[in-house]
């Protein structure tokens, strides 16, 4: 079992969520201080359409005093690499050590697509194009402060050419929804000295059938609107009978997001402990998927960061 030395700082367990970008800064900065006070070793924030990834960074590192901030992920189809490069320096020279950076980009195919009717941009395909965006950011020139450690990258790999780049070019690998035994094939494939990080999604809730509702909406939400995930699920043994109709079956939600109560959900952190991972960040999953779950963040923290 690896995580147990908390490695990078981030411990064997953090938090994951996507729920920040809904909420006004200083509640933001109360949860994150909140979360950190909990024992989480590491808060891992998501990007959609609400707080831009660099300014939540500093949002959540100036909220709080020695736990590691990640994104999961800074979305590269946001931002040109030079930015990005620059950004990362003075989060790292602001917060020593506490900052990870997360790339990864769901559109960076040859599709065009619009959030909301804004066309987002496209960069070409995924793994050339993180190639290609490494090397930018690494040529980028540094004219002010060098951070010093310098800040850590991990890419949002999921497939064996993009987790083989991560462990070439970065600290590292945070695949997100994905089940135990990917756990497993990335830590394989990423080598015993890369960094592995994985999302996983729980329901803190002893009412099964709810509790697997709660699942299976998120899990649809991801199989039919992102083609990268149905991909994934594919390449771990999912097949139509699993994927199609907008209806995920059982056993894909069972495998994607663990329910139930805090043993439960503690044994799922330990699978991917046991599978290779170096650290475990959970994403609590509710009714309301825009509302802070504190209540379940505060019943989790004894179990999952002792």
């Amino acid at each position: 079992m690896r995580g147990d030395a908390g490695r990078g700082g981030l411990g064997a367990v953090g938090v994951w969520t996507a729920a920040f970008e809904g909420h006004p800064a200083g509640r933001v900065r109360d949860a994150a201080a909140e979360i950190e006070e909990l024992g989480y070793g590491a808060l891992w924030y998501g990007e959609a359409y609400g707080r831009d990834s660099v300014g939540q960074a500093w949002l959540l590192l100036s909220a709080t005093r020695r736990m590691v901030v990640a994104s999961g992920i800074a979305n590269i189809a946001f931002r040109e690499p030079l930015t990005l490069a620059a950004a990362e320096r003075t989060l790292g020279e602001a917060f020593p050590g506490r900052y990870v950076l997360g790339l990864g980009g769901h559109r960076v195919d040859d599709t065009v697509s619009e959030v909301d009717g804004y066309p987002v941009p496209t960069r070409g395909r995924a793994l050339s194009t993180m190639r290609r965006y490494l090397d930018s950011m690494d040529a980028a020139p540094a004219h002010g402060p060098v951070p010093d450690p310098a800040p850590r990258r991990v890419l949002a790999a999921l497939g064996p050419k993009m987790l083989a780049l991560a462990a070439e070019r970065t600290w590292g690998a945070h695949p997100y929804f994905v089940p135990v035994e990917h756990t497993a094939l990335a830590r394989r494939t990423l080598g015993p000295a890369a960094f592995l990080g994985v999302e996983q999604a729980v329901v803190l809730d002893t009412d099964v059938d709810r509790a697997r509702e709660t699942a299976a909406q998120h899990v649809a939400a991801y199989v039919t609107g992102a083609p990268h995930q149905e991909a994934n699920m594919r390449r771990m043994g999912f097949g139509d009978e699993d994927l199609a109709g907008g209806r995920p079956s059982r056993r894909l939600v069972d495998a994607i997001v663990a329910y139930g109560d805090v043993d439960a959900l503690h044994a799922r952190v330990r699978d991917h402990l046991d599978a290779g991972a170096d650290h475990v960040c959970v994403q609590v999953l509710t009714a309301d998927p825009g509302a802070l779950p504190l209540p379940q963040w505060r019943e989790l923290a004894p179990a999952l960061t002792a």
